[in-house]
């Protein structure tokens, strides 16, 4: 299906459309410049750019300010709202859980007699690719290794668990017990709570814009609640959130792989891996990412994650047969089995002693999620027509988890195995964007491996970015799906603006702290739609057999 289409999609079968005199692209302002133009909702496209704006100018002029406040700012919000955020997660949890059981899971997105558009395979391999980026790259390693070694000292390391937690217990000095908490606390962030997040809101976007009928925007999903008041200010306050949030939660993700592939040509090459060399880097991808804006490479796009794909998986095929290949495949089962077994706890919002871990690691992961949320649903929501709820719910919520658990246990598994079986602590004690590429040294072919791994970051860079622009421009269009290129250019260049700022005003704390901070109010936003989201499922027609 390609992005025309969707403009024109009739549902099949019986649907319940919502009856608004509203047409897409009715409050936009077209603006020609020259050959070139402009077609944006007003005034989502011009209050959300001019904010973004305000944020990189006035970060780039205090620099030397912006780290303390950034750190602060972080602090402040995960120390004080951790409890939010983790509730949050397991609110969207069981949203997807209920809706599976119910009778709404019989719902069919795009109407009662709808068809795929895709088949399983290619519909699965969306998915994964869905699930796939920085984010398993930079955390692939570091994360199962802090958390296993926090576990095993007994103590409060940075980022870690702490013993004191009474329902997970202690692991000082056993390191079976402690490889279990680490991988189980790993998987918590990677699993279902991420994909009940996007689950959410891809449902809604689906279902509002194949069944309703309504604008492929984030305020569509809130008609049941608000009714013709979306098209108004509460709309266009929606959509500014998942603007902002959107573009924060790209710019962490675009600043992460920038630092982890500087981390890596240092590695390799002896080049500088400094905040410059990071700079360089999106200002190069930047660049690349336009060029395919600019020239409507969509298959050229296409292609790079396909290729991505085969690099992922044969870098991952390569770490299983180099690394400990009988602990990564009994591995899988019993870090799947850890995380069963330590998610109630884990998922516990109040009465926490591991402050650590919940503040550090899961508030922040739970607040990037989200703002990457806009994204991946519409991502989702664009793949999904013809699949019922509960079969879109099941899918989503179990294969990408279970990609996930495979990938951190072969790359967690195998640093923790060099660590404990071999003694090596050099990927232990390497700086995070390095742990990668110190764990990789370990096994044959290391140059190689090491290589591939810094094209992989960087090809999830540029798609990231390309994919990212069309998304936002989406929703500053008012829904349009075909809007001209300059917009695309004009947000692809703010993506890259954004992980500039966040770069020179603090690092890894800057972004880590914008992603927190923007994903909060859209998080009350996501825990508002799932309620529009079942008011609108109940008002569908379900077809007589069972989805």
């Amino acid at each position: 299906m390609d992005d025309k289409s969707l403009d024109k999609i009739e549902p099949d079968g019986e649907v319940s459309p919502i009856d608004t005199d509203y047409q897409v692209g009715q409050d936009n302002v077209v603006i020609k410049i020259g050959r070139y133009g402009f077609d944006i909702h007003n005034p989502v496209f011009g209050i959300s750019g001019v904010l973004i704006l305000l944020f990189v100018v006035i970060t780039l002029i205090f620099q030397a300010h912006a780290e303390p406040v950034f750190s602060s700012l972080r602090g402040w919000l995960t120390s004080n709202l951790s409890w939010f955020f983790i509730s949050a997660g397991n609110v969207f949890v069981l949203v997807c859980l209920g809706l599976i059981v119910s009778p709404l899971g019989r719902v069919r997105i795009g109407g009662t007699e709808a068809s795929p558009d895709f088949s399983y395979l290619g519909w699965f391999s969306m998915l994964f690719a869905a699930g796939m980026g920085i984010g398993l790259m930079f955390y692939g390693v570091s994360e199962p290794l802090s958390h296993f070694s926090s576990a095993y000292a007994g103590t409060s390391m940075e980022g870690g668990l702490r013993t004191d937690w009474a329902p997970l217990g202690g692991a000082a000095g056993d390191v079976l017990a402690a490889e279990r908490l680490g991988m189980a606390a790993t998987i918590y962030h990677w699993a279902l709570h991420p994909w009940a997040i996007y689950s959410v809101l891809a449902l809604g976007l689906a279902l509002f814009a194949f069944n309703k009928g309504l604008p492929l925007t984030i305020r569509s999903i809130f008609y049941p609640l608000l009714g013709e008041r979306i098209w108004g200010w509460p709309g266009h306050l929606i959509d500014i959130l998942a603007i902002i949030a959107t573009l924060f939660g790209l710019a962490t993700s675009l600043g992460l792989g920038a630092s982890q592939a500087a981390a890596g040509l240092g590695y390799l090459f002896n080049l500088p891996s400094g905040v410059t060399t990071q700079v360089l880097l999106v200002i190069g991808i930047t660049v690349v990412a336009l060029a395919s804006v600019i020239a409507g490479l969509t298959a050229g796009v296409q292609r790079l994650s396909q290729i991505n794909m085969v690099l992922a998986a044969s870098l991952l095929l390569f770490v299983i047969l180099a690394g400990p290949t009988l602990a990564i495949i009994t591995g899988f089962f019993a870090n799947l089995a850890a995380y069963l077994e330590y998610l109630p706890a884990l998922a516990n919002p109040v009465g926490r002693a591991d402050s650590n871990f919940a503040e550090g690691w899961t508030s922040f992961y739970w607040a990037w999620w989200i703002s990457w949320s806009p994204f991946v649903g519409m991502f989702i929501a664009r793949v999904s027509r013809g699949r019922t709820v509960r079969e879109f719910l099941v899918s989503v919520l179990l294969i990408p988890s279970a990609a996930c658990v495979l990938w951190m246990t072969v790359f967690g598994s195998t640093a923790i195995s060099q660590f404990v079986r071999q003694g090596y602590t050099a990927a232990a004690e390497a700086a995070l964007p390095l742990q990668l590429f110190a764990m990789l040294d370990m096994l044959p072919l290391a140059q190689i491996s090491s290589f591939i791994a810094i094209v992989l970051v960087i090809i999830f860079f540029v798609t990231s970015s390309d994919s990212g622009s069309l998304v936002i421009d989406t929703i500053s269009a008012g829904g349009k799906v075909e809007s001209p290129t300059p917009q695309r250019v004009f947000w692809c260049t703010f993506e890259g603006l954004v992980a500039m700022a966040l770069l020179l005003g603090g690092g890894l704390v800057a972004l880590q702290a914008m992603a927190v901070s923007t994903g909060l109010p859209f998080t009350v936003v996501l825990l508002v739609g799932c309620w529009a989201l079942i008011k609108g499922l109940a008002t569908e027609p379900r077809p007589k057999k069972k989805g």
